[in-house]
């Protein structure tokens, strides 16, 4: 399992936070890049780059052949997915392996049962994981499932077995309505993941998404490392996360964490892992939702509080490291709250924005994992999550604190970002207050959220700066 040089199947901010890891341990990386990608900052950061195809992902970042011959070419041992495009395709880790490399991150067996979010809710049960009431079983006719959703009661989910994000998915309030939310619910899915199967579950309103932290190494040791929340949220996408998840009362966080080692033991897994839950604290009970066989967006809150870093031990257990830290071992200090830095108008439906990045000026003080640099171009191809900002305090008021200062020292130009809309969901009452849910957004921006219009003292400001930005040195 020795190898010492590794290819980083995927791009931008995910995959300089990887090429940092590997220099870490003294690793060499490779870089796969599409046509559009040539001159990012993370090609050129590699210590070995090939182009595997055009811009379109399916001709680059998600053709498996184009990429195993980039390893074979190179000399790598060792193939990092990151999170998104082949991070948890199981044909993929299976081809990696099958080509004498080594796949960082768990087997294929276990990428396959969690990615059947049947399969991992009967997983789950079995450990001892709580999940919410439902409908999960083999027979997909439209009569035992409107049968099932009769007996359910509204409100309720139909889900996608091989979801995620929200496609394939649909709120039943009235069960008229159930037959039309099967049928497009079961339409999505096949389209997006070729795989029509779907579920139902009961839909649990002002809940929150909070999500524990495995690690597992080959010697059958799973570590946690601690909780998030990741409950705000836009269309089942995360849009800030934090760690530790604030307001949780400590029995019920205690059980969340053991109930996630559980699982992973339960399964053998190996690498990082994450078991997401729907906690309702109407009820005080939480759910199981799925485990993400990968590295999340979200995982600098939890380096942040335990000083430990994820893709150092995915890069060890790969290489067959024993986890050194036990559990207790495993010490969490302070508040961490990471923003999604999105090149996208947020008063405009959340449209895409493009361009060429002409400002790129970010705060000190904090950590950002960015794949953009001044003079960057922003496509279309891919998507608008350009960076990540990574905030950490004694507290959480000290959190917040934090990033709204550094989103108001933050100075970009050329391409529109979402750091107003993030700084309004900052200083939004039911966030500082811990109101807010995964589907709260309609109740912080009943209307929606409009940009603020800039007043006299802003535009003045605004000027003055522009006016020194542009002035000759010493002038």
């Amino acid at each position: 399992m020795s190898f010492t040089r590794v290819l980083i199947a995927n791009r931008g901010e995910i995959a300089r936070r990887i090429q940092r890891g590997c220099r870490k341990l003294g690793l060499e990386t490779v870089a796969v890049f599409s046509e559009a990608d040539r001159d990012a900052p993370f090609v050129a950061e590699a210590d070995h780059a090939v182009c595997i195809g055009g811009a379109a992902p399916s001709e680059s970042y998600l053709n498996v052949e184009a990429i195993l011959d980039a390893a074979r070419v190179t000399g790598a041992g060792a193939v990092h997915p990151g999170y998104g495009f082949l991070s948890e395709n199981a044909d993929f880790a299976a081809a990696v392996e099958a080509a004498g490399l080594v796949f960082i991150g768990p087997d294929a067996d276990a990428i396959t049962m969690m990615g059947s979010k049947i399969e991992a809710k009967a997983a789950a049960e079995a450990a001892g994981v709580p999940v919410l009431p439902g409908y999960r079983g083999a027979d997909q006719s439209d009569a035992r499932l409107l049968q099932e959703a009769q007996a359910l009661g509204t409100p309720f989910l139909v889900k996608a077995s091989a979801g995620g994000g929200g496609r394939g998915m649909r709120l039943v309030t009235d069960l008229a309505d159930a037959p039309e939310a099967i049928a497009s619910a079961r339409a999505e899915a096949q389209g997006a993941f070729g795989d029509a199967a779907v579920f139902l579950e009961r839909y649990a309103p002002r809940a929150r998404h909070i999500e524990v932290q495995v690690l597992g190494d080959s010697h059958g040791t799973v570590l946690h490392l601690g909780d998030r929340d990741c409950s705000l949220q836009r269309n089942h996408q995360k849009l800030i996360e934090e760690a530790p998840a604030a307001d949780l009362p400590d029995a019920l966080r205690d059980d969340m964490r053991a109930a996630a080692v559980r699982l992973a033991q339960a399964i053998g897994y190996r690498s990082a892992g994450t078991v997401e839950y729907l906690y309702d604290p109407a009820r005080s009970e939480y759910y199981f939702l799925e485990m993400n066989t990968r590295l999340q967006v979200e995982h600098p809150v939890t380096e942040a509080i335990t000083g430990i870093d994820l893709v150092e031990w995915q890069l060890r257990i790969a290489r067959g490291e024993a986890l050194s830290p036990a559990q207790r071992d495993v010490q969490f200090s302070g508040h961490a709250i990471e923003i999604r830095i999105a090149a996208e108008n947020p008063a405009e439906n959340f449209r895409p924005e493009t361009g060429q990045i002409t400002l790129w000026a970010p705060p000190a003080g904090v950590r950002l994992d960015t794949g953009v640099q001044d003079g960057s171009i922003i496509g279309h191809h891919y998507d608008s999550m350009i960076a990540k900002l990574i905030v950490h305090a004694p507290d959480r008021d000290g959190a917040i604190r934090q990033a709204v200062g550094a989103i108001d020292a933050f100075a970009v130009d050329g391409v529109g970002l979402n750091l107003a809309y993030q700084r309004a969901l900052l200083t939004h009452a039911d966030f500082q207050a811990f109101r807010h849910h995964t589907s709260g957004l309609v109740d912080m921006f009943p209307g929606g959220w409009a940009e603020p219009a800039p007043d006299a003292r802003d535009m003045a400001l605004a000027a003055m700066a522009l006016h020194l930005h542009l002035a000759p040195a010493g002038a």
